[in-house]
């Protein structure tokens, strides 16, 4: 269900080209203008995670702290007092959007304040390396160090680990485990790097490499992931003396044991356990084993509490041990979907376990989402990351592709994830009118109707039909209770609602297009007609289809550009407009959209990411943000387009209430009137803007949506990739 994996190389490959503005011929471009940065307070909508969390570390020097890595949304500090999650990237900015996906995250025991972070989403040719962020402070201030390596935070084997190390013998002396470019190892706390020479394995171009570092004592013990799972291949090599390494001898082989993804060590029983998969994961895995090994003794055990086989197929993914008792470890089964994903407990090394999902009881209250439709929540999937705290034996967190789950009782569950979002925003509509401010459109969660803002939605995920991941979201601007939705969903593909999105009905019948390839909508001002654009996960586009009465019945529309985004005129229900952006042809419709012809053309083409948009309760008033190509604006329905002057890159472009004594909407994009890109405001129709973010608020890229709010001036509705959905308000 993460649809936010999907490889984000199409939306972002472009921010390198800012160099190349493009321009219509005619149009004459002047200076543009900027005024000083307003004071926001920017906060996240609370959903309550969402996002996959690939590992989570209790510090073991200091009671109530621990930290949490996730694939695409940064790293995050947890504060027992407060029971909360502080983001610790959000520094990190739209140049910087590959540094999101933490990849290994490393403590010092002896000094509590120093936090390592190995980051880098993608490993990708077309991907930035990744780097190192080094803190004095538990993450409230960085040292950043660039790497000549890729690191794959976002990529399989993402909830392997740890891959950074603070040596147990040397604070000063760190080590990182890479995919691709072998072992690497710091002698000034991460300030410079170099590679491991005399590291056994080979490393490879497209394998996992190093999947965990872990201290055993004084030694140090990497997992290697790319072993061919055969009787004589080697997954797990150890140094005792900071130089030489060696395979560990007498290692588990075979498929159940190819690949070993995490590995924790029991300082009172001195004993070392490792969980292993014949996949890195999350997904692909349909075997596994748990092996604990006696490092004095050489003597390795298989102590795995339930062989996968048959229908009832998955790998072992997390493992923690008890700091306080000796023989007291937690494992979990991973990619367990016929039987569902568990914990597993045992007091006496392996001996016997008890499988903790049995007895667990559920609150959810805090996230409802993740009821996903059904009566109750389900233990849970992708389970990779596992902690035991080191100060209270009975409290265990684990995390899942959606959350993280804690228990302070080993039988009591609840959501343990205040502060952490991250989901990955596709759309957001701001109603003029209703209870809710805001309805939120994404991957892996749908769509949710948010009664406030800083509570999750209390009826969670939109159903019937429930949404895996939504591929669009439309409201009649002159019918305001009438909402539609498209995704990808377990009953249908579309739905509409009524009463503003508080409850949903599917259409009644959807082309055969929308099982395979849901794409945006949208609905005319009075809600009379739906234009519905069909676009595959891979890219290919078919043409758009047509319903008059409320999705009964549908009919092709050969004339719309194939995979465009329909957008509806707010003012005139018989008016539509279409981008291609493949020609940079603006079209249009005036007979409901039963037809499409083309009106001003030579526009920037080529990326399937230009947006169109409509400006609120006007007709004929359309705003173009086309990347580094700047800004365009037409006034008669798109028979022509003037190049806006005060920006030189448009991302995403929205409004909100205007200004008081204006009479123009407000006017929020993400884009650049200087060297940065930011979140802008402008008051007066993009003659100027104001910066409205600041360095410490950026979340990496922000250029699927933005949105003002129609009731409250100066708020406004971002879209993250990875850190949810902010929302700012002038103070």
């Amino acid at each position: 269900m993460r649809a936010s994996e999907i490889n984000r190389r199409a939306v972002l490959a472009g921010t390198a080209a800012v160099a190349a503005l493009a321009t219509v011929p005619g149009v004459t471009t002047t200076a543009h203008a900027a005024a000083a940065t307003p004071s926001y307070r920017w906060r996240n909508a609370t959903i309550g995670g969402t996002g996959f969390v690939t590992g989570v570390l209790f510090h073991p020097s200091v009671r109530g702290l621990a930290y949490a890595r996730t694939d695409i949304g940064g790293a995050y500090r947890w504060d027992d007092r407060t029971a909360r999650w502080t983001p610790l990237t959000d520094q990190l900015g739209w140049d910087d959007w590959n540094l999101l996906g933490v990849e290994a995250l490393a403590v010092d025991p002896g000094h509590p304040d120093r936090l390592y972070l190995a980051v880098g989403t993608y490993a990708q040719s077309w991907a930035s390396n990744g780097a190192i962020l080094r803190s004095e402070d538990r993450g409230a201030t960085w040292t950043r160090t660039d790497l000549a390596v890729k690191l794959g935070g976002n990529e399989d084997g993402r909830g392997a680990g740890e891959r950074l190390l603070v040596d147990p013998r040397d604070s000063d002396t760190l080590w990182l485990g890479t995919r691709h470019d072998g072992l690497l190892k710091s002698a000034d706390r991460g300030a410079t790097w170099a590679a491991v020479s005399g590291f056994p394995a080979a490393a490879s171009a497209t394998g996992q490499g190093v999947t965990f570092l872990v201290a055993v004592g004084r030694a140090v013990y990497a997992g290697w992931g790319d072993g061919d799972g055969s009787a004589t291949a080697v997954n797990l090599y150890r140094t005792t003396d900071g130089t030489t390494w060696e395979a560990v001898p007498g290692q588990p082989t075979g498929t159940s044991a190819k690949v070993p993804i995490r590995a924790a060590y029991d300082r009172h029983a001195r004993e070392l356990y490792v969980t292993y998969a014949d996949a890195p994961g999350p997904n692909g895995q349909s075997a596994g084993s748990v092996h604990r090994l006696a490092p004095a003794t050489g003597r390795w055990t298989d102590v795995t509490p339930v062989q996968p086989g048959g229908s009832d197929t998955f790998g072992y993914g997390g493992v923690a041990v008890d700091a306080r008792r000796a023989g007291t470890v937690v494992v979990s089964t991973n990619n367990r979907w016929a039987a569902v994903d568990t914990l597993y407990r045992t007091t006496d090394g392996g001996l016997t376990w008890t499988s903790l999902k049995d007895s667990a009881v559920f609150d959810v209250s805090e996230t409802p989402f993740l009821k996903w439709g059904a009566d109750e929540p389900k233990f849970g999937w992708w389970i990779q990351a596992v902690a035991v705290d080191p100060y209270d034996s009975k409290h265990v967190v684990y995390g899942t592709g959606a959350t993280l789950y804690g228990t302070r009782d080993l039988t009591h569950w609840a959501p343990q994830i205040r502060g952490l979002e991250e989901t990955s925003v596709i759309q957001l509509i701001s109603p003029p009118v209703g209870e809710a401010h805001l309805i939120s459109a994404s991957r892996d969660i749908g769509v949710m109707y948010h009664e406030r803002l800083t509570a999750s939605p209390a009826r969670g995920m939109a159903t019937n039909p429930v949404f895996g991941s939504a591929t669009g979201i439309a409201q009649a601007a002159g019918r305001p209770a009438y909402v539609v939705r498209t995704g990808w969903g377990d009953n249908g593909n579309g739905a509409y609602s009524g009463d503003g999105g508080r409850t949903w009905a599917p259409f009644a019948a959807q082309p055969s297009l929308a099982h395979d390839a849901p794409g945006p909508i949208a609905t005319s001002a009075d809600g009379g007609t739906l234009l519905w654009s069909f676009v595959h996960w891979d890219g290919t586009k078919y043409a758009a289809h047509r319903s008059a009465d409320n999705g009964a019945t549908w009919s092709e529309v050969s004339s719309f550009p194939k995979g465009a985004t329909p957008v509806a005129d707010p003012a005139d229900p018989t008016l539509f407009y279409a981008y291609d952006t493949d020609t940079g042809t603006l079209y249009a419709s005036t007979d409901s959209g039963l037809s499409f012809t083309a009106r001003a053309g030579g526009l920037p083409a080529g990326d399937s990411q230009f947006q169109l948009v409509a400006a609120p309760g006007r007709t004929g008033d359309l705003w173009l943000s086309v990347k580094w190509n700047g800004l365009y604006r037409s006034v008669d329905g798109g028979a022509n387009f003037s190049k806006v002057a005060s920006c030189w890159a448009s991302y995403t472009l929205g409004f909100g209430r205007p200004a008081p004594g204006a009479d123009y909407p407000a006017i929020y994009q993400v884009g650049s009137t200087e060297t940065i890109t930011a979140v802008y405001r402008s008051d007066d129709e993009a003659k100027t803007w104001v910066r409205i973010n600041d360095d410490r608020h950026q979340w990496g890229w922000t250029g699927q949506c933005i949105t003002g709010d129609p009731r409250v001036y100066g708020r406004v509705y971002l879209a993250t990739n990875g850190r949810g959905i902010q929302y700012g308000e002038q103070i």
